[in-house]
């Protein structure tokens, strides 16, 4: 017997539409770009030879159309792994659950999503204006481990050697830590040979979870020292982020392809930063659009 869906759990808008991303099951195209900044939405829309639709509902707007050939939906998440719990459920709902019996449809559909965004450097090799191509990630969010079957899908040594580097000296234990890895076939394909492959923390929050104080004491004012000297297997931390820890734990778990890519627009270790860097991301909008 097929899972029935109840109201409750899904919510529909009355025009058919899920209930935060007001998209409709039609409206969806397999290939995803995830923006967080709404304002990055008509960036990369502005590259479509047409468009279908243009909805913003809250921090969620979203446009399909057409680049050479390809059918495309770009959608805004907001910041946040929590807004990201919401962005993946309900396009996996759109895809894989029938809408008019609330049950589950026969053919599992698959969707490509690579996120666009920006982050801060953690190396000497990651200066500003880097592509990094997230190949794994590190929730310090804490989102999948509401789902079960988490263990699963997670880099449980990893999660055990960062842990014990840290030495976590927080308030309440340890962060509701996991390691993730993101789509090797889509990793390959979307960073191809000019973007650094990365080990990406996505933090729960832009100022202390990444070591940044302003009036408030930070717990570990070491924490950052920890997080760029460590090292496991060959794999070193390359820049903190908020969401692609949830994207790339989510998507494996419903079975979709999915990464992260930013552009550096801070280096946490030489201390630099560029706040004027909309004009370039444009550059990483379209890697992002030739190769999804």
């Amino acid at each position: 017997m097929k899972k029935y869906f109840p109201p409750s759990e899904l919510i529909i808008n009355d025009d058919g539409s899920v209930f935060h991303l007001h998209i409709k099951p039609e409206q969806l195209a397999d290939k995803v770009i995830l923006v967080g900044d709404p304002g990055r939405v008509p960036l990369v829309a502005a590259h479509f030879e047409n468009k279908e639709f243009d909805i913003e509902s809250r921090e969620f707007r979203s446009s399909t159309g057409t680049y050479k050939g390809k059918r495309i939906t770009v959608l805004s998440t907001g910041i946040g792994c929590d807004n990201i719990d919401i962005v993946m459920n309900e396009l996996d709902a759109l895809a894989n659950i029938d809408f008019t019996t609330r049950t589950e449809k026969e053919n599992f559909r698959q969707l490509q999503l690579v996120r666009i965004g920006t982050c801060g450097g953690l190396q000497p090799n990651t200066p500003v204006g880097t592509f990094i191509c997230s190949r794994k990630s590190v929730g310090f969010d804490g989102l999948l481990n509401f789902y079960a079957g988490r263990n699963e899908v997670c880099d449980l040594e990893f999660e055990k050697a960062f842990l014990a580097h840290l030495q976590w000296t927080g308030n309440t234990g340890s962060p509701g830590l996991y390691v993730i890895d993101a789509d090797e076939e889509l990793c390959n394909r979307i960073a191809s040979e000019d973007m650094v492959s990365g080990v990406t923390i996505s933090a729960n929050g832009f100022f202390a979870p990444q070591g940044r104080e302003l009036r408030i004491p930070l717990a570990d004012p070491k924490q950052n020292d920890k997080i760029e000297s460590f090292e496991y297997q060959g794999h070193r931390i390359t820049n903190f982020e908020m969401e692609s820890s949830a994207i790339a734990g989510l998507s494996k778990m419903m079975g979709h392809k999915a990464t992260t890519v930013c552009m550096v627009i801070a280096n946490r270790l030489i201390k630099e930063a560029n706040t004027g860097y909309r004009n370039t991301i444009d550059n990483l909008i379209q890697l992002v659009l030739e190769r999804i």
